[in-house]
């Protein structure tokens, strides 16, 4: 992996749009996030970069998280983070630029139709088969080597899964909310969608483990390998569903224990 040199080696007092303007030139720019982030696209002499600034206390906690998350987790399907710095204007993280699109991206006050046929999710939902399964695998490869790690998904979504429909390549960015195993809910629930998370994840002092994260990966499974928005147009299995229905079971006792053992019961059925 190439180094952004003059990123890595920048001071602590300057500013990040001093440095980006330094290193090279800004092609892309996320200003619209909800999540207390500004980040942007910047291409420089060792190639491109995706570089993220928090902009909250928040978000600068969440950050420094992620940083130790990746020194312990690698797998091709994760977009790693190559490089940490402090700036004048926070704590930056800076990762490849990697070819793809992400199969949701909302941005404050815009939620785009995942229906619309020229939108990520409604191109992804249109693959053969085949493909559609192969970059969920890499999902859940994903996951298994993060959770084997002692780490479980939070706020994991379509937000987080970017697909290249070119070389049917899935990366799978924006960890910033994993947490280590176990926890407890720290307030009245956990950030992400009411469309992926369990129930625990909902109550005040709710118990996080693995179960969390097999939820999570079983809300994918059904949701992306659906041709529609509505979970009335399943592409699989009845044997695949029959996994799912135990992955989500509102009770964490009776899912799959591990991400492990979901990966396994997955792989049989196809």
């Amino acid at each position: 992996m190439p180094h952004c040199r003059l990123l890595h080696q920048a001071k602590s007092d300057a500013h990040l749009t001093t440095l980006l303007e330094e290193a090279g030139n800004v092609f892309a720019v996320f200003d619209r996030q909800d999540s207390g982030c500004w980040s942007a696209g910047i291409e420089t002499p060792e190639g491109r970069w995706f570089v993220k600034l928090a902009t909250t206390e928040a978000a600068h906690t969440s950050m420094q998280r992620v940083r130790e998350l990746h020194q312990h987790v690698q797998h091709p399907a994760i977009v790693p983070l190559v490089h940490g710095l402090t700036c004048a204007d926070g704590l930056v993280n800076i990762y490849p630029w990697e070819s793809g699109e992400v199969l949701y991206h909302p941005t404050v006050g815009t939620r785009p139709d995942r229906t619309d046929p020229s939108q990520p999710m409604a191109r992804f939902r249109a693959l053969p088969l085949h493909q559609a399964q192969g970059a969920l695998q890499q999902v859940l490869d994903a996951h298994e080597r993060i959770c084997d790690a002692g780490w479980i998904a939070v706020d994991f979504y379509d937000g987080c899964t970017m697909y290249d429909f070119t070389a049917h390549q899935m990366r799978l960015i924006d960890f910033d909310e994993y947490r280590p195993e176990p926890f407890d809910v720290p307030g009245d629930r956990l950030p992400g969608s009411s469309r992926y998370l369990a129930p625990e994840e909902l109550r005040h002092s709710g118990r996080i483990d693995q179960r969390a994260t097999v939820h999570a990966l079983g809300r994918m499974l059904r949701l992306l390998l659906d041709a529609g928005d509505h979970e009335a147009a399943w592409r699989g299995t009845t044997e695949q569903l029959d996994v799912i229905r135990k992955a989500t079971d509102p009770d964490p006792a009776r899912r799959w224990p591990t991400v492990h053992d979901l990966n396994a019961a997955w792989i049989t059925t196809r």
